[in-house]
């Protein structure tokens, strides 16, 4: 998976926590939470996919416990 630096995708670290990455169009929604939370021991709230000229973008809301900020920060977003 691929972090997306984009505007709106640092705006939504910064406002609800969530993750924005390019992920491989057949992943499913529970794998890519697995993944992220198998990576980055977090715990996942809620995934939301989007798929948009052949590329599938996954929103992944964390828990409140664990801040998007930080993760983003050892994936040099932030």
């Amino acid at each position: 998976m691929i972090p997306v630096t984009t505007e709106k995708a640092v705006r939504l670290i910064e406002l609800n926590n969530t993750l924005v990455f390019e992920t491989d169009i057949r992943k499913k929604k529970l794998e890519i939470k697995k993944e992220i939370e198998l990576a980055f021991g977090v715990k996942v709230d809620k995934v939301n996919t989007l798929t948009k000229l052949n590329k599938k973008y996954a929103y992944v809301k964390l828990n409140v416990k664990n801040p998007a900020i930080d993760i983003a920060t050892k994936l040099g977003i932030m």
